[in-house]
């Protein structure tokens, strides 16, 4: 198989960039334009083309596509360039900005710049920063020339980058690579608009109606007035105000400031839901219902994409998005928390179709993180009981309540839910109370219950907690590894499993990569 290294440029400006916009809409954009394309490949020279467009699609459409990888800096941009313009599809698609994020971490710098100076491979020019504005057209030969130095630069560095990484890569996470860019460049899902226009009326409908009801009360002309009076934090607290409301208050965790504690899950706010005035609560109701919301804005995202692509979803993931090695949302967006617990909330999961003789199986792992939790720690009482599949949370709920709890004691299993999901990874007694409180169906206990049932947690799985303590020594031992009071260390694994492993670069996962 052929390795074709490649690198578009293309035109940007002030507000029409990748900053500016997602990879799709940029793509798609009526002022798209290549200016011009580096090409490596193999091991040959990189090279440069431009030219008019016939120029370009004939020379990309001339190379061995059909048995060639594409390797790219950021392959979702490229490869998707490729197959909505030329429907050029690759055998392969390789990505070392993907590569590196599971590599170095998804905060170690990850811009082929970066990794250039990381490597030590070469430097990257500055040359696109001059081509801001310029249409093809618009440069002059000479300057044209100097663009292309700077792309085949670019290519060269993602060729040399892509072999300092590649040796690392099992076989099977270049797979997964491949397939999860596939899932953008070459979509096969379509959206059914229809049902989500549909799905929009029904919620500005409600809207309406819920701004109507205190259009009167608060003075307003019309529910647009009512809507900003409720929207802004300011004028809703000075609304508070005029009725004389005092307004919760909070310290802002990126100012330091007291600010207004108007959030939806802000402990002040969820007080003034159950305000002894019940128009208080009403007020407090309508503003949640009527805030432009995050089901509305997603809605309107999927027509968008829908109507861009003739019906077709390209879906969006990151491979290796977060620290850990899951997978990622990404152009603004994320398919991996689609609602499905509301029945209408659900519209966007139904309105995703599978081509005709297909299907789309929606699953999830069931009670994933105490599951893996227990397992790793060697807490076989858990595990038992997962495995008979009984139920977890009714049986820690029962044990804090002292009296049998089942799934017809909804919040009392809310609540050992809670602390089955969260104690199991060090949640302390304030933030259990807090969590209890503002995330639904909602439970309020005392800072001394809170203690209480931490405590019984940690009693009921000393396995677990064992687990932190070695996870513990080990952060310790980092800082005088490879020698601990004059003896060397060596690689251990961390938990009763042999599956991951404290070393001197941090803790090596079962697919070769380390957190």
């Amino acid at each position: 198989m052929h390795l074709i290294t490649l690198d578009f440029e293309t035109f940007y400006d002030t507000g029409f960039s990748l900053t500016r916009l997602t990879t799709e809409e940029y793509i798609r954009d009526e002022q798209f334009e290549i200016i011009g394309v580096g090409i490596k490949i193999d091991d040959a020279p990189a090279y440069w083309v431009s030219g008019a467009r016939e120029t370009l699609n004939k020379h990309l459409l001339s190379l061995p596509w059909r048995n060639s990888a594409l390797i790219c800096h950021n392959t979702m941009f490229d490869g998707a360039i490729l197959a909505w313009n030329l429907k050029i599809f690759p055998k392969k698609y390789i990505d070392t900005l993907s590569m590196a994020r599971a590599l170095h971490g998804v905060d170690a710098g990850g811009s082929l710049k970066a990794l250039a100076e990381r490597y030590e491979i070469g430097v990257k020019g500055t040359e696109v920063i001059e081509a801001k504005g310029k249409r093809a057209a618009d440069f002059t030969e000479a300057e044209l020339n100097r663009y292309g130095e700077y792309c085949k630069n670019d290519v060269e560095l993602t060729y040399k980058l892509f072999n300092c990484m590649v040796s690392r890569f099992a076989e099977s996470e270049l797979d997964l690579i491949d397939l999860t860019l596939r899932m953008f460049i070459q979509p096969v899902l379509t959206v059914d608009s229809s049902l989500l226009q549909e799905r929009l009326v029904e919620l500005n409908n409600e809207k309406m109606e819920l701004l109507g009801s205190l259009k009167e009360k608060l003075e307003c002309a019309d529910e647009e007035e009512v809507r900003q009076k409720l929207a802004s934090n300011k004028k809703f607290a000075d609304t508070l105000t005029s009725f004389g409301v005092e307004v919760p208050m909070k310290v802002s965790p990126r100012t330091g400031k007291d600010t207004y504690a108007l959030a939806k899950n802000d402990e002040g706010f969820l007080e003034l839901l159950e305000h002894e005035d019940s128009f208080v609560q009403h007020l407090c109701s309508v503003r949640l219902g009527t805030k432009s919301t995050i089901e509305e804005s997603r809605i309107q995202r999927f027509i968008d994409v829908g109507s861009r692509n003739n019906g077709r979803l390209p879906i969006p993931l990151k491979y290796y998005g977060a620290h850990t090695g899951r997978w990622a949302g990404s152009d603004k967006v994320n398919f991996q928390n689609l609602p499905s617990r509301d029945k209408k909330k659900k519209a966007l999961k139904n309105a995703v179709v599978a081509p005709d003789g297909y299907v789309v199986i929606n699953c999830d792992s069931s009670q994933i993180e105490a599951r893996v939790l227990a397992w790793l720690a060697g807490q076989t009482d858990v595990v038992q009981a997962f495995a008979e599949g009984r139920d977890v949370y009714s049986e820690f709920a029962s044990k804090i309540y002292k009296r049998r709890i089942s799934k017809d004691n909804p919040i009392e299993r809310f609540v050992g839910k809670t602390c089955i999901l969260g104690l199991g990874y060090g949640t302390g007694a304030l933030k259990l109370q807090h969590t209890l409180k503002t995330q639904p169906p909602g439970a309020t206990v005392t800072e001394d219950e809170a203690k209480e049932m931490v405590n019984l947690y940690r009693e009921e799985n000393d396995k677990i907690t064992d687990l932190w303590a070695d996870c513990d020594s080990y952060l310790e031992q980092l800082i005088s590894w490879p020698i601990k009071n004059g003896a060397p260390i060596t690689d251990y694994y961390l938990g009763k499993k042999d599956c991951v492993t404290a070393t001197p670069q941090g803790i090596l996962l079962p697919n070769n990569f380390f957190i």
